[in-house]
């Protein structure tokens, strides 16, 4: 690579790239409308633009003053896999961009001179370019195109684990030129609170980078990025949605189909972003919270292939095996908490997918337009009247799913992790794979609550749970979190909570709104609230099975440090082979503690 190599989150592209984009088109681009609908022509709109770049898509969203979509397109981007290498291209994502943003206004029938600001959102893929902003690649390959390590990418884990070793102060936190303190704060270890005393939200500026950890650097062997006073990892930060320099430049304009000059907001982490989308969703009338005006009682899950949980508070507080806290890198003066699920949606499609009645659902829900999921929830809703089960939730009395096939982010901190199920018999019907689906998703909202917990026993004082993405169209889904959780889930009007936090931040750098969050304030809108169950036997089953499925991660931490996890030389496996006397003992117990939990739970649903 060459000496002048520099690297920035993708998230990070519209500070940086996406300001001075590469000038070549891509004809016959397909694209997909999701939705339009236009106004009246001779009506001058203030419109907001936000773009999203997903893994698998670049998508564009328009919204009114209201918060309200008025059309929205995405694009595909190309995808290489080679084991354990994912890669992409920065080309091709902003080509992706302009084809998203260019069929987003024609669907919606809004003019260039109407888009008055733009926000980036996006995920934490590494891009790395020169000092020209030319791609670099980062391929094996040698490709020159794929300058881009996905998010996914696991090549480093190894280098991961030798650096997460060390005691330096800067992984407390880790769970133009100018850099978000989003992206900086959560993924480059910069230590945004170095400007906590000196500057606040209202009067932001572009802030000169003091947050760097130099010694932190030379320790791990990349002492180059501080050279230049750090001009390849960033010079200056700002709040997310400050205006970045002069907004589009002439080339960006030209290829994005708008006007030169209109504001670019910093950006936000896709996750971010749809917090920014939903935080303040919250219902006007008859919704009972400890303080409404309060953001700090509320945690935001954006579900989708993972989740992400995040809760933000004015203190400083350290939450063990969840991320952060991270000063101003979602909202400007509070400090971001940050758990999630590496899997969710993604495993939901995998239990689903894998099961041998899968093609069968698959065609009939193609033949009925539904999902298949749609399918599942009714014959689970036809099996409680069959069985005669007391509630839905029941049905999993003798079933229960471990969610960390793809490891566990948080609590536990453990990427090494493993999912599990229990419960198994022959039967390859229907109805199993409905079962097995409930108990996935019920194993997914375990995982939300231990997370909830472990955040309200370390200082935060959660009450409320805010849902956005893919899997909160999901009813069943919304409503098992809000039974085992035991609070209220909140849905916003607007489906797309991503595209609208990007839009936000285009209309705080367009200056309709001094702050972010009073932005948020005007553009949140609440949709639909799912309460829990009143009934005191759901909550009595879900403490049940959450207690087994806690005890059971336990296990099998146990059995793996039990087992080891070093090369083994002679007289380690004589020392395991030992061990696994000792290890059957304990899982005799445990099977043992398997009984006794379906008698509870068979008493329970009585």
């Amino acid at each position: 690579m060459k000496s002048a190599l520099r690297t920035l989150s993708l998230s990070a592209i519209s500070d940086k790239a996406l300001l001075l984009p590469p000038s070549a088109g891509r004809a016959g681009l397909p694209t997909s409308i999701e939705m339009a609908s236009a106004t009246a022509k001779n009506l001058p709109r203030t419109v907001f633009l936000g773009v999203d770049v997903g893994t698998g898509s670049a998508r564009a969203g328009l919204f009114n003053q209201e918060g309200r979509l008025l059309g929205s397109a995405s694009s595909p981007i190309q995808i290489w896999k080679e084991g354990d290498c994912i890669e992409q291209s920065s080309t091709d994502i902003w080509h992706a961009v302009c084809a998203a943003v260019k069929t987003a206004c024609s669907s919606a029938d809004v003019t260039a001179e109407e888009v008055v600001g733009l926000g980036f959102a996006a995920t934490c893929s590494l891009v790395a370019v020169d000092a020209d902003g030319s791609p670099v690649s980062v391929s094996f390959s040698g490709d020159e195109r794929r300058n881009i390590i996905v998010w996914m990418d696991h090549r480093a884990v190894k280098q991961a684990e030798r650096i997460n070793s060390r005691s330096s102060p800067v992984l407390q936190y880790c769970g133009d030129d100018t850099r978000s303190l989003c992206t900086t704060s959560c993924k480059w270890t910069y230590l945004g609170h170095a400007h906590m005393l000196s500057v606040n939200e209202k009067d932001s500026r572009n802030m000169e980078a003091c947050g760097w950890d130099d010694d932190f650097w030379e320790e791990i062997g990349l002492g180059d990025v501080v050279e230049g006073n750090h001009a390849k990892i960033g010079r200056s930060v700002a709040f997310p949605g400050y205006p970045l320099g002069s907004g589009l430049t002439p080339a960006a304009a030209n290829e994005l189909g708008l006007l030169t000059g209109t504001p670019v907001g910093t950006s936000l982490i896709d996750a971010h972003a749809g917090g920014v989308g939903v935080m303040n969703s919250l219902p006007d009338a008859d919704f009972q919270s400890a303080d409404k005006t309060d953001i700090s009682h509320r945690l935001v899950l954006v579900c989708g292939t993972s989740t992400c949980h995040m809760a933000v508070s004015k203190d400083r507080l350290f939450i063990p095996g969840v991320w952060g806290p991270f000063w101003s890198a979602m909202i400007p003066e509070y400090w971001l908490t940050e758990g999630g699920q590496s899997a969710t949606g993604a495993l939901l499609d995998h239990i689903v997918e894998n099961h041998v009645v899968a093609p069968i659902l698959a065609n009939r829900a193609a033949s009925q337009g539904k999902s298949v999921y749609e399918l599942l929830n009714k014959i689970l809703e036809s099996m409680v009247q069959e069985i005669e089960v007391p509630f839905l939730a029941a049905l999993t009395e003798e079933i229960h799913v471990l969610p960390d096939f793809h490891g566990n982010r948080s609590p536990i901190g453990d990427a090494k992790s493993r999912g599990m199920v229990c419960g198994l018999t022959l039967d390859r019907s229907e109805r199993q794979l409905a079962l097995l689906y409930l108990a996935t998703l019920q194993g997914i909202a375990y995982g939300t609550r231990h997370i909830v917990e472990q955040c309200n026993s370390h200082g935060h004082k959660i009450d409320t749970l805010l849902a956005c993405g893919g899997l909160a169209k999901n009813l069943l889904y919304i409503q098992e979190h809000a039974n085992i959780v035991g609070f209220p889930v909140i849905l916003p009007r607007e489906n797309e909570s991503v595209l609208l936090g990007s839009a936000i931040l285009g209309a705080v750098a367009a200056k309709k709104y001094p702050t972010l969050h009073d932005a948020m304030s005007v553009l949140n809108a609440a949709g639909q609230v799912i309460n829990p169950s009143v009934d005191p036997r759901v909550k009595k089953y879900h403490d049940v099975k959450f207690t087994f499925v806690k005890e059971k991660q336990k296990a099998r931490g146990e059995s793996r440090r039990g087992r080891g996890e070093n090369g083994r030389g002679h007289d380690q496996l004589l020392r395991e082979k030992k061990k696994k006397y000792s290890l059957s003992l304990l899982l005799i117990q445990r099977a043992t503690g398997f009984s006794q939990v379906l008698l509870q739970l068979a008493s329970v649903a009585l």
